[in-house]
C-alpha cells in the first residue's frame, strides 16, 4: 500500500506490559509520551487486558497547549483534488500535515476515487462548489414558500426534507426572512386535554368556515378523519343548511365507508334543539353515534384546520367569484391530504400516508435517502370489496365495513 504502512511498528510482549505498567501509575497520557507511543494503542492494550481508563489520566492537569473541540471540516472538490495529488507525489503523512487533513480521510477519498473509475459512485473530487449547492438550497426553499405562502419555516423544512432535501429549520427562516417573511404573532392558549383515535374511521369531525367572497357570504362544511386528518369530504353553500350536511356526508360514506362516531357542535345544521334533526335521523339509520361537543376545544382538531385553511387559502388569495372559491379549494384540500406535511403526523408524514395505510413505507423511504412522493396514490390499486371467511364463516365487506353478517 504506502510506505509508512510497510514499516508500521511492531511492540513486543515486555514493551506492553511496561506501558500499561506506566499507565496505570502516570495515566495513558504520561505514559503514552514518555514511551513514544500513540495513546490510541495504549488506551486499547488496556481494553483489551479487560482494564479501564486509569484515575490518574483524569487527575492529570490539563496541559496549556490543550485545544479546543475539533470541529468537522468541509472541503471542496478542488481542495480534495490539491490534497490527493500532493499525497502522490509525497506520500499521505506529508499531505496530512500540509494541509491538515487526516491520514484516514485521504485514504477514503483515495478509496472513492478508485471505485469512481470503476464506475461505482461518485468521485470526491467532482461537483459543484458549496456557493452553487447553497444557492440551489435557497431556490429550493423559495419555491415551496411562494407557491405555498401560508407555510411556516418549520413547514417548509418538513415539505423538503419530505422531497429528499435535508435542511435545518433555522436556515429555512433565514432565507424566508431576507426574502420578505414575517412571522404570524399568533396567542396561544395552554391546553392539557388531548385525545385521538386508533384507526381511520373511528371519527369525524364536522365544522364550518364562514367567509365572504365579494360581500357574498359563504359557508364551506369541512369533514375531518381524526385519525389521519384526512378531508373525506367538504362542500360550499350560502347558508349553514341540512340539506349539504347530508348531501356532502352521504358522498363521503360512498366514497370512503360510514365513521363509526362524529363529533360537531350544536349548529342548526346537525343538531335540533326541539325534536330530531335531518342529520341525526340519518346518522340513527346509519348506526353513527352522534357527539355534540359543548366547548370549541372539545372540535380542536378542526378548529386549527379552519384556522390554517383561513390562513393558507382564504387569506392568501383574492376570489372574483364564488365558482372560483370551490375550485382553489378543491386543489388546495388534495394538496393537503396528498402533499402538505403535518405537524400531529410526525412532521413528515401527510393525511394520506396514514389514511390509506402506508405509514412504515413512507418513512423507510424517507429515512434511505428517497422521497417520499415517488409512489403517488393515484396509481395504487385500493381494496374496494372482498369476501373472507373467519372461523369457517363467510363475511363480505365494502369499502372496510362487514355487510354480512351484519353488526
Amino acid at each position: 500500500m504506502e510506505e509508512e504502512s510497510a514499516s508500521r511498528r511492531r511492540y513486543t510482549e515486555q514493551e506492553k506490559a511496561e506501558a500499561m505498567r506506566l499507565a496505570r501509575e502516570l495515566g495513558i497520557r504520561p505514559a503514552a509520551r514518555k514511551l513514544g507511543i500513540p495513546n490510541g494503542t495504549v488506551s486499547r492494550w488496556l481494553k483489551r487486558a479487560g482494564e479501564s481508563e486509569p484515575v490518574a489520566k483524569a487527575l492529570e492537569p490539563p496541559s496549556p497547549s490543550a485545544k479546543a473541540p475539533r470541529v468537522a471540516k468541509s472541503y471542496t472538490p478542488s481542495h480534495r483534488a490539491q490534497v490527493l495529488e500532493h499525497a502522490a507525489k509525497h506520500g499521505v503523512t506529508a499531505a496530512s500535515r500540509e494541509h491538515g487533513v487526516s491520514r484516514w480521510t485521504i485514504y477514503e477519498w483515495r478509496r472513492k476515487v478508485r471505485l469512481a473509475a470503476e464506475g461505482k459512485g461518485e468521485s470526491p473530487t467532482s461537483g459543484p462548489p458549496p456557493s452553487d449547492l447553497e444557492a440551489q438550497r435557497d431556490r429550493e426553499i423559495l419555491e415551496i414558500w411562494r407557491k405555498h405562502p401560508g407555510l411556516g419555516p418549520s413547514q417548509v423544512k418538513n415539505q423538503l426534507r419530505r422531497q429528499g432535501v435535508k435542511v435545518s429549520v433555522n436556515t429555512v427562516r433565514r432565507v424566508m426572512e431576507e426574502a420578505g417573511y414575517r412571522p404570524p404573532k399568533i396567542k396561544r392558549q395552554p391546553h392539557d386535554k388531548t385525545f385521538e383515535s386508533t384507526r381511520p374511521n373511528q371519527m369525524w369531525h364536522l365544522d364550518f368556515v364562514h367567509r365572504y367572497i365579494n360581500r357574498a357570504p359563504t359557508f364551506t362544511l369541512i369533514l375531518l378523519d381524526d385519525y389521519s386528518r384526512f378531508v373525506v369530504g367538504h362542500g360550499v353553500d350560502d347558508a349553514e343548511r341540512a340539506d349539504l350536511v347530508v348531501r356532502t356526508f352521504e358522498a363521503a360514506v360512498e366514497r370512503h365507508g360510514k365513521p363509526e362516531s362524529v363529533l360537531h357542535d350544536k349548529g342548526a345544521a346537525f343538531w335540533a334543539w326541539r325534536g330530531i334533526s335531518r342529520f341525526t335521523k340519518l346518522l340513527t339509520e346509519l348506526g353513527v353515534d352522534q357527539v355534540v361537543a359543548e366547548a370549541k376545544e372539545t372540535n380542536g382538531k378542526l378548529e386549527v384546520f379552519n384556522a390554517n385553511l383561513q390562513k393558507e387559502l382564504f387569506d392568501r388569495h383574492r376570489f372574483y367569484d364564488v365558482g372560483e372559491m370551490r375550485r382553489r379549494l378543491k386543489s388546495h384540500l388534495h394538496f393537503y391530504n396528498h402533499r402538505r406535511t403535518h405537524h400531529a403526523l410526525g412532521g413528515l408524514l401527510v393525511p394520506a400516508d396514514r389514511h390509506y395505510g402506508r405509514v412504515e413505507e413512507v418513512l423507510a423511504r424517507i429515512e434511505a435517502g428517497g422521497a417520499g412522493e415517488d409512489d403517488p396514490l393515484r396509481g395504487r390499486p385500493l381494496e374496494l370489496f372482498k369476501v373472507v371467511s373467519v372461523d369457517g364463516r363467510p363475511e363480505v365487506w365494502l369499502m372496510g365495513q362487514r355487510l354480512l353478517p351484519s353488526t
